[in-house]
């Protein structure tokens, strides 16, 4: 065999990584994936000529829908063009600071930095982080924690994995830690999978016992949950001022990381930190000294969604925690499975068998509701299935469709009884 049977177009190996068949199989199949949606009304989408209530969206308060917030943008970009080019660096247009100073004084923390996304922020602020010592990463940690820990690594950090919200085995391996290094524990706050949100005062006191920084990323949370108090409207708490208020905790050896494309439908991120590290950061994290800032028009969603948090916030999630716990009584009611074991508006419904899920994805479809379908290698074998997630957008009309697909499917035997 010489070299040239061999050659190839350089892109061979790619299609044989057989990790990504069922995926890819979906993609090219199943019409809840890589659909073009080509027009909406309300948290109605149109695929072609079909119509489906969309579960899907992340938009937990319905800010995308908001008139207000979407009347905020043609102002600003007359006044700052479309994109602001220069990197942060070099030159800030007065949105920025103004949005630091508001989101500082909402989350109550030290200061805030923004950057374009919590990829970047994981890719970039925690190997800084880390530096040459080790990375504590929570065995279920988003994708993108795992991403920026392996980074880390590569540039001499050391990872070592602990149970999913198991602080006593955080405790062991922070124990057995060498003395002298830097020590950074990475988690979620509330889930993006199962909806749940960790006991993070003893994930702190932990980590503040051993000298750790808690490096929490509360995509899913900010903007949802929020400091407690006597006079809430919900469970949720007030505010939406993320997972460290809503603990009673405090900023001391925690970096919080979120994001404004959620709860706030809007194209940034942030992470709330010690104003030296934020200083720190303006000269060392490559988002801030290279990468385009966020487009003019997310700038303006923001601030004028800050607005509305202020004026309407607590009203709207009260009402997503009521839509919510609509569908979640519904399905502890026919006794199916969700990992949610409390009230937040991410439902995962793991599927009774996963090869499945190209059939259950095609029910959905035909019966109009639009859900995250989570095959394979996206989450693991045992855990296949599908992900709601409730907006404070969604009809209680659409919530009645969703329940009635769920008991569809609970009747058919498609989804993981809760006794399984």
């Amino acid at each position: 065999m010489n070299d040239a049977s061999l050659a190839g177009d350089g892109l061979q190996f790619v299609q044989r990584d057989g990790r990504w068949a069922d995926l890819e199989r979906l993609r090219g199949g199943n019409p809840m994936y890589d659909a073009t949606i080509e027009e909406i009304k309300g948290r109605r989408i149109r695929v072609g000529d079909h119509w489906l209530a969309d579960f899907a969206s992340c938009n937990y308060l319905g800010f995308d829908l908001e008139p207000e917030i979407m009347d905020a943008i043609a102002p600003e970009v007359a006044r700052w063009g479309t994109h602001p080019s220069w990197s942060r660096l070099l030159g800030n247009p007065a949105l920025y600071p103004q949005i630091e100073e508001r989101l500082t004084a909402l989350l109550d923390a030290p200061d805030t930095l923004v950057l374009p996304t919590i990829t970047h922020i994981h890719m970039s602020v925690l190997p800084i982080l880390a530096g040459k010592g080790v990375i504590f990463l929570d065995a279920q940690a988003h994708k993108t924690i795992y991403d920026g820990s392996v980074y880390a690594r590569g540039l001499g950090a050391t990872v070592q994995r602990f149970r999913a919200n198991d602080h006593e085995h955080l405790r062991e391996l922070l124990k057995a830690a060498p003395a002298g290094v830097q020590k950074v524990v990475a988690m979620d706050g509330v889930n993006s999978m199962t909806g749940n949100a960790p006991d993070l005062k003893a994930f702190a006191a932990v980590a503040r016992e051993y000298g750790a920084l808690l490096y929490v990323d509360d995509a899913h949370g900010f903007g949802v949950i929020g400091e407690r108090a006597a006079h809430e409207k919900s469970p949720y708490g007030l505010k939406g001022n993320a997972i460290v208020k809503y603990s009673g905790e405090t900023y001391d050896n925690v970096v919080l990381v979120g994001g404004f494309s959620k709860s706030y439908s809007s194209l940034l991120a942030f992470l709330a930190l010690p104003t030296w590290l934020k200083n720190h950061l303006k000269v060392s994290a490559p988002p801030y000294l290279y990468s385009g800032p966020a487009p003019t028009a997310s700038l303006a969603t923001v601030n004028a969604g800050l607005d509305l948090n202020e004026k309407r916030g607590d009203d709207i999630r009260a009402d997503l925690y009521r839509k919510t716990m609509t569908v979640l009584d519904h399905v502890r009611g026919l006794g199916v499975f969700t990992p949610n074991t409390g009230s937040t508006p991410v439902i995962e419904l793991p599927l009774a068998e996963g090869e499945d899920i190209d059939v259950v994805g095609r029910l959905l479809w035909d019966r109009g509701i639009y859900v995250t379908l989570a095959a394979y290698p996206l989450v693991p074998r045992g855990q296949v299935g599908f992900r709601a997630q409730i907006t404070a957008a969604n009809s209680d009309e659409e919530i009645g469709e969703l329940n009635a697909v769920i008991t569809e499917l609970a009747a058919a035997g498609r989804l993981r009884r809760a006794e399984q």
